[in-house]
């Protein structure tokens, strides 16, 4: 094979995933699939009020599921000084969070992981902050169940259809001027009747 082939061949192997770029892109053995959801990111504000709503504190190990850019979870390590995981499936969204804890300097705490939502086990967190659609918050129901009792679970604008929060906040954010509510829910969840 000549040289021009040869290179060919590497080009399209590359192209097709198969060569070392496709493993620094995406994890060996995960599946790829879309994002269920359209990144949208908290403001500064509005994630400064979800974690004190979440009453952290240093003991506490935090998960953001559909972490975006890492903001909340960078933010509850530079304040609270607790560990952290972010999980999002989109592969540039976990680099902007990567980027972000390395930029913050909170790499002794916070991990970042490329991952689908509804295949972890997150039983081991004292807090999950979310701000992810309904139908995807119902469909996580089956995984907040099995957090242990008094794990708190905080919502940006929606919450958990059918179950009772232990509190709702209606705040205006200084960065958007538009309204957000969230919800916050202790485990074990108490179903409305």
């Amino acid at each position: 094979m000549n040289r021009t082939a040869k290179t060919t061949v590497i080009v399209i192997l590359l192209a097709l995933g198969c060569g070392p770029l496709a493993g620094e892109l995406q994890p060996s053995g995960q599946e790829t699939r879309t994002p269920d959801v359209v990144y949208v990111g908290s403001p500064y504000d509005v994630v400064a009020a979800m974690l004190k709503m979440a009453r952290l504190t240093k003991n506490d190990l935090v998960y953001d599921l559909g972490c975006g850019d890492g903001r909340m979870i960078v933010m509850a390590a530079k304040r609270y000084g607790c560990r952290g995981i972010g999980y999002d499936i989109d592969p540039e969204r976990v680099a902007a969070s990567k980027r972000n804890v390395k930029e913050n300097r909170v790499e002794g705490l916070v991990k970042i992981v490329q991952a689908d939502l509804f295949t972890l086990d997150f039983s081991n967190a004292d807090v999950l902050s979310l701000y992810l659609l309904p139908e995807i918050n119902e469909k996580l129901l089956p995984q907040f169940e099995k957090l242990k009792p008094g794990s708190r679970l905080v919502f940006h604008n929606y919450g958990l259809e059918g179950y009772k929060a232990d509190r709702t906040l209606r705040i205006e954010s200084n960065e958007d001027n538009v309204g957000h509510t969230l919800y916050l829910y202790t485990i074990p969840l108490n179903r409305q009747q």
